[in-house]
């Protein structure tokens, strides 16, 4: 999330989306076709941010599970194999800087690493 953008629109009462998609927003790992794992009813996520434990849940946590948000989307929308549905992230939220190292676990799907790149010019 640019907080920035996000602080800005919600001072001015306006919407705040572009404040969660922007260039480079929202990477994601490899996607594992659901015949592969199964639902994933529950089981630890976590994140680290160069190797200190900074958001943990687990997804038994989320407050709808992930065939009931499916179920409420497709009356709202035509979902088709390979969507995405990002559904929220455990507390610890924070800010993260250029050359930090991020990385996902979610046990039974393969580790998700990436690194906080410098903004670009």
């Amino acid at each position: 999330t640019r907080r920035d953008l996000q602080t800005e629109a919600k001072q001015k009462g306006r919407p705040w989306d572009v404040a969660k998609a922007f260039d480079q927003a929202a990477p994601i790992g490899p996607i594992v076709p659901i015949g592969e794992t199964g639902w994933l009813e529950s089981g630890a996520i976590e994140l680290s941010i160069d190797g200190e434990v900074r958001q943990r849940g687990d997804l038994s946590d989320m407050i709808w599970s992930v065939p009931e948000i499916l179920v409420c989307l497709s009356r709202l929308f035509e979902l088709r194999p390979g969507d995405l549905v990002f559904t929220g992230t455990p507390e610890g939220v924070g800010p993260v800087a250029p050359g930090q190292t991020l990385c996902g676990r979610i046990p039974g799907l393969p580790v998700f690493e990436l690194e906080v790149a410098p903004a670009a010019a």
